[in-house]
Order: structure tokens, then sequence, then C-alpha cells
């Protein structure tokens, strides 16, 4: 019993130094503006907006094909 009371309590004690430490620490974040000023996604993204449409595409008359089969067979 004795075992289990000391290693919650040190546990709490780890705890709250840790807690205190992260709270402690410098509020300034790193700048990766520099890094990231020259990166255009605008390119990539209507690439992919534009792959995502000829999917969407293919699925929806896929699809179509599916219901007028049905129909006809039907």
């Amino acid at each position: 019993m004795f075992k289990k009371s000391s290693a919650v309590a040190v546990s709490a004690v780890v705890l709250a130094v840790s807690a205190s430490s992260v709270f402690a620490a410098d509020p300034v974040a790193w700048d990766y503006s520099g890094l990231t000023s020259s990166i255009d996604f605008s390119t990539i993204s209507v690439g992919v907006l534009a792959v995502a449409g000829i999917l969407a595409g293919v699925y929806a008359g896929i699809k179509g094909a599916r219901i007028v089969l049905g129909f006809l067979r039907g």
C-alpha cells in the first residue's frame, strides 16, 4: 500500500514540475516565413481540384450507366 501511495506522490510531483516548465517556455514560436515565403501552392491546388473533378465526373458516369443498365434489365 505504501509503495502505491509513494508512486502516486512521485508522479504528482513530476507532473507539477513538468507542467510549470511547459507554461514557462518562451512564447515566441519559430519563424518559418523565410522558408515558406517563396513556395506557391496555388498551381498545386488547382491541379488537385482538377483531378478531383475528373474523378467525380467518372464516378457520376459509371453510376449513371449502372442506373440506365438497371432500367434496361429490369
